[in-house]
C-alpha cells in the first residue's frame, strides 16, 4: 500500500501524544514490526548475538524431535515450524547471512538424524517432504548466489555436506531429478549464474509446488 502526499502531511500534523498512542495501537497488531523496533531501538544484543540464540533454540528443537516416532508428515511440520522461526528472526534483524546459515543447519542436522528413515519410506509417503526439502535447497542457492563471492565461499562446506546427504537418499534424489534440481550444484558447491531463472522456469511448469512427485 502506498500513501499519498496529502495523507503523509495529515499524519505529520497529529499531536505527538496522540501519534504515540496510534503507533502503540498499531504495534500491538504487528508483533514482528514491534519486535523489529525493539531490537533496533532498545535491545543491546547484536545481530550475531540474536542469531546465536535462535541457532541454539533450533538445535534444541531438532534434538528433541529425534525422540519422536518417525513419520514424514511430522518431519515436514517440524521443518515448517523451524523455518517460521528463522523467517521471524530475519524479519526482525534483516539477517540474510543468518537466513542461509540457519536454514542450512536445520536441513543438514535434520537429515543427519532422519535420512535413513526418509530413504526407507515409500515414495508416496515421503514425496511431499522430499519436494519441500528440494524447494528449500533451491531457495538457499538463489540467496547465496546474490551474495558477495567471499561470503559465498563460507557456505561451501555446508553445501557439500547437504549434497552428500541428498546423494545417499534415493527418495530425495528422485525428487531432485523430477523437480529439475541438480545435486551436483551442492556436491561441487557450484551454483549456475542463472539459478533464479532456472527455478522460475521449473515453477512455471508446475513443479516444486509442495505436492508429491
Amino acid at each position: 500500500m502506498t500513501f499519498d502526499k496529502e495523507f503523509k502531511e495529515a499524519l505529520s500534523r497529529i499531536p505527538s501524544k496522540e501519534k504515540d498512542k496510534l503507533v502503540l495501537r498499531l504495534l500491538k497488531k504487528d508483533l514482528v514490526l514491534a519486535n523489529r523496533l525493539y531490537f533496533e531501538l532498545v535491545d543491546n544484543r547484536t545481530v550475531d548475538d540474536r542469531r546465536e540464540h535462535i541457532e541454539g533454540y533450533l538445535r534444541q528443537r531438532i534434538h528433541a524431535n529425534t525422540s519422536y516416532v518417525f513419520k514424514s508428515g511430522y518431519i515436514m511440520m517440524d521443518l515448517r515450524e523451524l523455518s517460521g522461526a528463522i523467517t521471524e528472526h530475519v524479519r526482525i534483524t534483516k539477517d540474510t547471512y543468518g537466513e542461509l546459515s540457519l536454514t542450512l543447519m536445520v536441513l543438514v542436522e535434520t537429515l543427519e538424524n532422519r535420512n535413513q528413515e526418509i530413504a526407507k519410506e515409500t515414495r508416496g509417503r515421503s514425496g511431499k517432504l522430499c519436494v519441500y526439502i528440494i524447494a528449500k535447497a533451491f531457495k538457499i542457492l538463489i540467496v547465496i548466489n546474490k551474495m558477495h563471492e567471499d561470503i559465498r565461499m563460507e557456505f561451501e562446506d555446508d553445501l557439500i555436506k547437504l549434497g552428500q546427504l541428498f546423494s545417499v537418499n534415493k527418495n530425495i534424489m528422485n525428487a531432485a531429478i523430477y523437480n529439475g534440481f541438480d545435486v551436483n550444484w551442492l556436491l561441487q558447491a557450484t551454483i549456475p549464474e542463472d539459478i533464479e531463472a532456472i527455478h522460475k522456469a521449473i515453477r512455471a511448469k508446475g513443479y516444486l509446488k509442495g505436492g508429491s512427485y
